[in-house]
């Protein structure tokens, strides 16, 4: 059991947390004169760190992710889930959302795709919630960031707010809340090509660059923001803001990631460092989590997808749940820590 428990640690430290990646950039910044003890030492140090290892995560990632959905183009996906009904077909949609490598400027479009083709609303507003909150290559950097009890909460929470909030909006029958131009449409159904393994090499790496082209700038700058955090806004700070024990945390974490637009890639290393400066394990959830589903900039693509009714319905459910689970995180923080 210990060896299996080394062999874990190894790879969670080594493999994903690419640990010796840091090491080695220390010394090399302390060879080049950098007192290790500075801040400037600190905060280089955090950023190339950082930085090599979200780019390469992802890159490797989304590279596996996007060959593996080459076998299942859109108009194949549409017929899965139109097939499944009720529940099943919104944990379906959910599931999809953490296979599918996006943020939501790309989950958006898919969204408008899926009503298009008439698949239940329960189903696509799952997609549409779990998408952009948390994906493979995100799970993947969670486990390296912060162990395995946090990353699997994330993703089990994450799941029942796409879920429960399908199924609410499903059941008070919003399907007339989608934009009439999305309704009336109908999806054209495209022959499926027949690809060889170059043709699914060469879409896996046109993926690569694509996710790399749309977020390389939400990376940097959330880097370079948990660089700040963590080597010069002192703890004492962060703990008088953000601390778990604070009533008005979590509220203030959810206000505070509303009007930043990045994916979840962009918002972990700022998580990282509010976590280490001393905030609280949910409040740190709680702004990943309305950094990825309510920013600002996806709401206002949204309001051309929704009416009013269903954008302020679709708005109350998502806050109001990962304002409760990040309250849920707050008070048992020790189990997870």
């Amino acid at each position: 059991m210990t060896t299996l428990a080394n062999a874990w640690s190894f790879f969670q430290n080594q493999i994903l947390g690419i640990h010796w990646l840091n090491v080695l950039i220390g010394k090399l910044l302390t060879a080049i004169g950098l007192s290790p003890d500075g801040k400037l030492h600190g905060s280089l140090q955090f950023f190339l760190y950082d930085s090599i290892k979200i780019f390469f995560l992802l890159s490797v990632l989304i590279f596996i992710i996007t060959y593996i959905q080459s076998y299942f183009p859109p108009q194949k996906t549409r017929r899965l889930l139109g097939r499944v009904k009720g529940l099943p077909g919104r944990c379906l949609g959910a599931l999809l959302g953490v296979l599918t490598p996006f943020c939501s400027c790309s989950s958006i479009p898919l969204f408008i795709g899926f009503s298009s083709a008439g698949l239940p609303i329960g189903v696509t507003l799952s997609f549409l919630i779990m998408s952009p909150m948390a994906d493979l290559g995100s799970l993947t950097m969670l486990l390296s960031e912060f162990g395995g009890k946090i990353a699997l909460a994330y993703l089990v929470t994450g799941f029942l707010i796409a879920v429960i909030g399908g199924t609410i909006i499903e059941k008070l029958g919003m399907e007339n809340q989608v934009a009439d131009f999305i309704r009336n449409a109908k999806a054209m159904e495209q022959e499926e090509e027949e690809l060889t393994v170059s043709d699914r090499l060469h879409i896996a790496v046109e993926g690569v660059a694509d996710i790399v082209k749309r977020v390389w700038m939400y990376i940097f700058l959330g880097v370079a923001i948990g660089s700040l955090i963590h080597n010069v806004i002192p703890q004492e700070i962060i703990q008088g803001l953000l601390g778990g024990e604070h009533w008005y945390s979590v509220l203030l974490a959810c206000l505070v990631g509303v009007p930043m637009y990045a994916d979840i890639f962009g918002a972990i290393p700022v998580a990282e460092s509010l976590l280490f400066k001393g905030a609280g394990l949910g409040t740190v959830i709680s702004f990943m989590m309305s950094v990825t589903a309510l920013s600002l900039p996806s709401m206002i693509m949204l309001k051309k997808a929704m009416k009013p009714k269903l954008l302020a319905l679709f708005i109350g459910l998502v806050a109001v749940g990962i304002i409760t689970i990040g309250y849920f995180f707050n008070a048992f923080a020790y189990l997870f820590l």
